[in-house]
């Protein structure tokens, strides 16, 4: 019954998790305490091993809140079942288009070889483009949803080629009833009022690259010529956020945010998240590099000092929160309530079933990650999927199949990790990247108490 919960401290507040059902409750020292005995079935037990700790009648009464929580199923909660769909063929929901496979930065920790991935550097036809249409309204099957997004390198180098696809995306829509979400991710060097305005009037949803403070950014993300590129980014994001009519979002639900990565000389990343925010931009995320045997890189020495910010960036947020000047951060949003499906909860992304990166040459990879590294070419868009049998095999790599996530506490929550991290670590998508479980269990404690306090919050003052 123990592993069905996870309890901690986080910033002072007590909070108990069921995982199975991902019931938050914020609880009290005494009941943190009790949980080290209780099972559900050993009350006696919990009295005696805290007997003279806290009065009797406290902890009788604690008792029956637990087992009334145990009735609701949020508390020891029964384990989930494999859905049958694991056992089918993936509908394919969403295409990452590696639109330039070339960049005009050259970022120090990028994972894709400065844009090229490890090919020649080249940009994607709009022939090779519209293709991809076509495979994605083809493999969506009844599904009617769909997203696409424009990736590189740096995919404004290809214009011709976006705006190619874009046009036949909104013929195919109104020929198939289909509806299909554009998001295109730039560093911003190449977003004038031309691209803007474009990227506006045809509903692209936008990521934009920034790393935070500017000597943080401009040491990680220089120029070809080894320049610094943050005052140049910074104006152009400023005029992209400014033109959309609703700020982040608009009325079209379309969203706009910047992400930044941190590294081992940033890990002070508190100050770049807010530093984002000062500039004035309040839909973010902060990711943690990725590499393997580079100074940049993380190891498990610095696991202690990371989670001390992460604990710095929760106090900051819960402050600016309180004093009517919050920000969305995307690694502290979840749904406490009603949470994703089961088989989201279980595989994450749908890398190589349900999701495929387009190679600038039209081969098909599991991900944007993968692209270039030839044992995972799943085929091409001219061959279709000719894999037998790797998309199953990424179908079948839930948490309930890895054996270091099979027990894990977050296994519901990080659905596993990232295949291509644990790939380049270890060379089997199904054995986790440890540092960065790690990370990621940080961040999600620090979360869930994100969202419990604001819950909290909101109902105190509308009580």
């Amino acid at each position: 019954m123990k592993d069905r919960i996870h309890k901690f401290e986080q910033n002072g507040t007590y909070i108990l998790l069921d995982i199975n059902s991902g019931a938050v409750h914020v609880i009290d020292k005494m009941i943190y305490d009790m949980m080290d005995t209780f099972d559900g079935t050993n009350d006696n037990e919990v009295l005696k091993a805290l007997d003279g700790k806290y009065p009797k009648e406290d902890l009788t009464e604690a008792l029956e809140e637990l087992h009334e929580l145990m009735k609701m199923q949020q508390l020891f909660a029964p384990d989930i079942d494999i859905p049958p769909t694991f056992a089918q063929t993936g509908i394919v929901k969403s295409l990452c288009l590696m639109i330039a496979q070339d960049c005009n930065l050259r970022c120090k920790y990028c994972f894709g070889d400065g844009g090229s991935y490890g090919q020649e550097r080249a940009v994607m036809s709009p022939e090779t483009g519209k293709k991809a249409v076509d495979f994605l309204i083809e493999k969506s099957g009844p599904r009617k949803h769909c997203e696409m997004d424009f990736f590189g390198g740096e995919p404004l180098m290809n214009m011709k080629t976006v705006k190619a696809v874009t046009e036949y995306v909104h013929q195919r829509e109104k020929e198939t009833g289909k509806k299909i979400k554009l998001t295109l991710t730039t560093n911003g060097m190449l977003l004038n009022d031309d691209n803007i305005k474009w990227l506006n009037e045809n509903d692209f949803s936008l990521v934009l690259s920034l790393d935070g403070r500017k000597e943080v950014h401009d040491a990680m993300r220089p120029d070809v010529g080894g320049n610094g590129t943050y005052d140049r980014v910074v104006k152009n994001f400023k005029k992209c956020l400014d033109s959309r009519k609703g700020g982040n979002y608009d009325y079209r639900g379309v969203y706009t945010f910047l992400r930044g990565t941190y590294t081992k000389n940033s890990m002070d990343f508190t100050e770049d998240v807010l530093s984002m925010n000062d500039a004035g931009f309040d839909i973010l995320s902060m990711e943690p590099v990725v590499l393997k045997d580079s100074p940049l890189g993380f190891t498990e020495e610095d696991l202690p000092r990371i989670n001390e910010e992460y604990d710095r960036l929760t106090e900051a947020y819960m402050k600016r929160h309180r004093e009517g000047k919050g920000f969305f951060f995307f690694h502290f949003n979840m749904d406490l309530s009603n949470g994703p499906c089961v088989a989201k909860r279980l595989s994450g992304c749908g890398a190589g079933h349900e999701y495929f990166a387009v190679a600038e040459n039209g081969d098909l990879y599991p991900c944007h990650q993968f692209v270039g590294r030839e044992k995972y070419r799943l085929g091409s868009l001219d061959e279709g999927v000719t894999s037998k049998d790797l998309p199953q095999y990424f179908r079948e790599s839930h948490v309930l199949n890895k054996p270091k996530c099979r027990d894990c506490w977050a296994r519901f929550y990080c659905s596993g990790g990232c295949h291509a991290n644990a790939d380049l670590f270890h060379g089997d998508i199904r054995q986790p990247y440890e540092v960065g479980c790690e990370i990621q269990k940080k961040r999600l404690e620090c979360a869930i108490l994100v969202q419990a306090l604001l819950k909290l919050e909101k109902e105190n003052n509308e009580g």
